[in-house]
């Protein structure tokens, strides 16, 4: 049955398909009626996938979809569907793999033109309403591909089977099995350190990226091989990033990219996923270097998530916008004048400690940012300039705020409740475990019949939820557990490798699917191998088995976690990028670490020395002294004692001798 002739998004879930519902373009979401429909009218299909953080998304909105000639036009020839890049991974990822096919650059807004049956046969990215840039303009383009589509149907829809079959091969249909090695790891981070700006941080030349996946394959290489260059490349591009204009000075918390080689001028969206690894990695460089700069960006960027991000119930919102009153970045910028304006005679101080840059072609007011000594100066002199901040960011909160998306992803919390259990143990704030367990509450018990939704807007759910939201939700339980030592935790971990099990592995017990096996509406079911800004699927999956294998002690675990990194590394070496993420999580694979501290709990002289020498390799095991019932099992099955204080450090299935001195703890964990 044909859907009606309007626009169908207002009730959808997703707080960027809602902003388009008001379009005179008659949208559809990503569903089996919109697909029918298109096989119905024999039409192609427009699909336009975005996010709500996306400046270029609002761009072509704004010029092109809420314009009624173009409107008419578009649905005229086609059927339009929209989708929301964060809550439909899997389809972004099959249609952005045919762009690339296709010789195209990818991004977002990415506009793909399909067979009614679903098969991509053109596309791009973001196209203007008129002619500019060295691009067509859009109704050029939709007139271009419906004459394509009358003229030349056959020969398109035979293309569209063949880049159908190419992007089905290379996400869904590589096989293989690899011997793990360390030579993996060692190879990677080598070409990325060859990759590494040594002046500016970060990957040489523009737009600059945090990179997340990268920085932690280097600070594994360092962790286990010693490389200290490996590790002084994760620390500069942490300390230049902190001192650029992607960093919200005033705010804290950082943006998704920075358009230029020196991380001046971002796009100012802020995503959840960016600000969660961020917190990681500050954690792991303050515990390294006791460089008071990481602590206080890390105080900085939970204040923010704790004060602008969490939604009702107290999970955390997938972003902020870039944009307010139609203008990227004028929340989060400032003239002199206004410097002046908000802090009197004591504008001249924050002036010591900061610029205000406004480079070749940046149109808006300046950014806020610091010069190396500035970063230093202040450090040094925190406790001077953070009321002048404060001020400031009292006079930035009357302003008009960037639109925030409040969808709660299920993976992206996953990330963020991990790092924020992490940083609460590493720093003795239970505020932070607490909210981090409060997040952890609101996902669980949104669940259905046990089985997690992928995203949330306050009381609509989507379901069913992909690979990744299991295996996120996975290490967070056992971050909780580790903050905690609440054996609920566990319990919570080990049901969603269940539901994992159940939803999500493949037939051959060699892998896992990205979407579920009840997911009716995917041309393809993906693997989730390749890593974007974040980890990727896979990766993340082996992390959680393995992890998890190490806290119980579970050997058909082990047998699971083991086949599962062996095939994904076989997999990664068919592919030409983006499988930093799967590396580093077979290098976890290969030499787990394991921590089984026993003692008393209200004063214990092991556990700070524990908490204050975080590694991403290790899961920390806390017993009170005297405990009798489930106790953990070290490696090959063996008990601790547990009637005297001790700690017991194991890789893979052998552990060094007991500990019980914290300067001998201390020593052992530095040394990694």
């Amino acid at each position: 049955m044909t859907l009606p002739a309007r626009n169908l998004l207002a009730e959808e879930a997703s707080p960027y398909l809602q902003q388009h519902s008001d379009n005179p373009v008659h949208w559809r979401a990503w569903a089996p009626a919109a697909l029918a429909e298109a096989k119905e009218l024999k039409r192609p299909i427009l699909l336009s996938i975005g996010y709500a953080a996306c400046h270029w998304c609002h761009v072509m909105a704004h010029e092109s979809f809420e314009n009624d000639v173009v409107a008419a036009v578009m649905n005229r020839l086609f059927v339009n569907i929209k989708v929301d890049r964060e809550e439909r991974p899997d389809i972004d990822q099959i249609y952005m793999a045919a762009l690339h096919a296709m010789g195209e650059q990818g991004g977002w807004p990415l506009t793909m033109f399909l067979t009614p049956d679903g098969k991509p046969f053109w596309g791009g990215t973001y196209f203007p309403r008129e002619a500019r840039y060295g691009r067509p303009g859009f109704i050029q383009v939709l007139e271009a591909v419906d004459k394509a589509w009358r003229e030349k149907q056959q020969s398109l829809a035979e293309s569209a089977d063949g880049l159908t079959t190419h992007v089905e091969q290379r996400l869904a249909g590589a096989k293989g099995k690899a011997v793990l090695d360390r030579d993996a790891l060692a190879d990677l981070s080598n070409r990325i350190d060859g990759m590494i700006d040594r002046d500016l941080g970060g990957l040489r030349g523009a737009p600059k990226f945090p990179n997340a996946p990268f920085m932690h394959s280097l600070w594994l290489s360092w962790l286990r091989d010693g490389h200290a260059a490996h590790r002084d490349a994760v620390l500069i591009s942490l300390e230049k990033m902190l001192a650029g204009g992607i960093y919200d000075h005033l705010g804290g918390g950082l943006s998704r990219y920075s358009t230029d080689a020196e991380w001046l001028v971002p796009h100012f969206e802020k995503m959840l996923y960016d600000n969660a690894q961020l917190i990681r990695m500050c954690n792991w460089a303050y515990a390294a270097t006791g460089n008071d700069l990481f602590r206080i960006r890390i105080e900085e960027t939970v204040a923010w998530l704790l004060r602008e991000m969490r939604v009702e119930g107290g999970a955390f919102a997938a972003s902020l916008d870039a944009d307010s009153e139609g203008e990227e970045g004028l929340f989060y910028t400032w003239s002199r004048q206004e410097v002046e304006a908000g802090l009197g005679s004591d504008a001249a101080v924050f002036f010591r400690y900061f610029e205000l840059a406004a480079p070749h072609g940046w149109e808006g007011k300046p950014i806020i940012r610091q010069s190396e000594a500035q970063q230093r100066q202040g450090i040094a002199g925190y406790g001077q300039l953070a009321p002048l901040k404060a001020r400031l960011l009292s006079a930035r909160d009357k302003r008009v705020r960037p639109g925030r998306d409040g969808k709660a992803l299920t993976d992206w919390n996953g990330l963020t409740i991990a790092a924020l259990a992490e940083v609460g143990r590493a720093f003795a704030r239970p505020e932070w475990v607490g909210a981090a367990a409060k997040a952890f509450a609101h996902i669980v018990t949104a669940g259905e019949d046990g089985r997690l939704p992928h995203s949330m807007l306050g009381a609509k759910k989507l379901f069913p939820a992909l690979s990744s939201d299991y295996a996120a939700m996975t290490n967070a339980a056992i971050a909780l557990f580790e903050a905690t030592g609440d054996p609920a935790y566990s319990d919570h971990a080990q049901q969603f490798v269940g539901e994992l099990d159940r939803w999500h592995q493949d037939s051959e017990k060699t892998g896992y699917y990205l979407t579920a096996s009840d997911s009716g509406d995917v041309p393809i079911r993906i693997r989730g191998d390749v890593d974007e800004a974040i980890p990727s699927a896979t990766s993340q999956i082996v992390e959680a088995l393995v992890r998890l294998t190490s806290l119980t002690g579970d050997p058909k675990l082990w047998e699971k976690a083991w086949a599962t990194a062996e095939h994904a590394m076989g997999r990664a070496a068919q592919q030409a990028y983006g499988q930093a993420g799967i590396v580093n999580a077979c290098a976890l694979a290969l030499e787990p670490l394991k921590l089984v501290i026993i003692d008393k709990l209200d004063s214990s002289s092991l556990v700070p020395v524990m908490n204050r020498n975080p590694d991403p390799r290790r899961v920390d095991i806390v017993v009170p002294i005297g405990t009798q019932a489930n106790r953990p099992l070290l490696p090959g099955g063996v008990l601790p004692p547990t009637d005297r204080p001790g700690a017991w450090l194991c890789s893979g299935q052998v552990c060094l001798p007991v500990v019980t001195e914290p300067k001998e703890l201390e020593k052992l964990l530095r040394k990694g």
